[in-house]
C-alpha cells in the first residue's frame, strides 16, 4: 500500500490543495515578472524612440534579467517561503542559473522566428518571445525552481 493511501483522503487532499497554492502563487508572481519582462521588451522595441528596435535579442536578454530580480524576491518570500534554503548565494546563483538557461529558451524562440524564419512584425515577435519562449522557459523554471533551487537543506 502506497504511503498516500495510508495517509487517508484527507492528508492527499491536503497536499493537493498545498501544491495548487503554490501553482496559483508561482503564477501570480510569473504573471508580474512577465509584465515587467514582455512590457519593457515591446517599450524597447516598439516604443517611443524604438531604443532597441535593430537589437531585439539585445532588449529580450535586458527585459528578462530585470524580470528576474522581481521573480526571485516573488518566488523566494511567497511561492517557495516554506522551502527556501538557509544558503542565500548558493539559492540565488542557482535561480540565477535557470533564468538564463530561461531566458535563452526566450530568446531562442526569437531568434528562430526572426533569422531563421524571416517573421519580424510585432505579433511575431510577440508570439515567438512572449508565448512560445516564455511559456516552454516557465515550465523548465517551475521544475526547475521546485526540485533544484527551493530546496531547504
Amino acid at each position: 500500500m502506497s504511503s498516500l493511501a495510508r495517509r487517508g483522503p484527507l492528508a492527499s487532499r491536503a497536499a493537493l490543495f498545498a501544491w495548487l497554492r503554490e501553482l496559483v502563487t508561482f503564477g501570480a508572481v510569473g504573471g508580474v515578472a512577465y509584465l515587467v519582462d514582455a512590457g519593457g521588451y515591446n517599450l524597447l522595441i516598439h516604443g517611443p524612440g524604438h531604443l532597441l528596435a535593430a537589437s531585439p535579442v539585445r532588449a529580450s536578454l535586458l527585459c528578462g534579467t530585470v524580470s528576474i530580480l522581481v521573480a526571485w524576491v516573488g518566488n523566494r518570500y511567497l511561492t517557495f517561503a516554506a522551502s527556501r534554503s538557509k544558503a542565500k548565494t548558493r539559492e540565488l546563483i542557482m535561480f540565477v542559473l535557470v533564468n538564463i538557461v530561461g531566458i535563452m529558451i526566450a530568446s531562442g524562440c526569437l531568434y528562430f522566428s526572426r533569422w531563421i524564419l524571416g517573421f519580424d512584425s510585432l505579433f511575431a515577435d510577440n508570439l515567438s518571445r512572449n508565448i512560445i519562449g516564455v511559456g516552454l522557459g516557465t515550465i523548465f523554471r517551475y521544475f526547475c525552481y521546485k526540485f533544484i533551487v527551493f530546496t531547504a537543506q
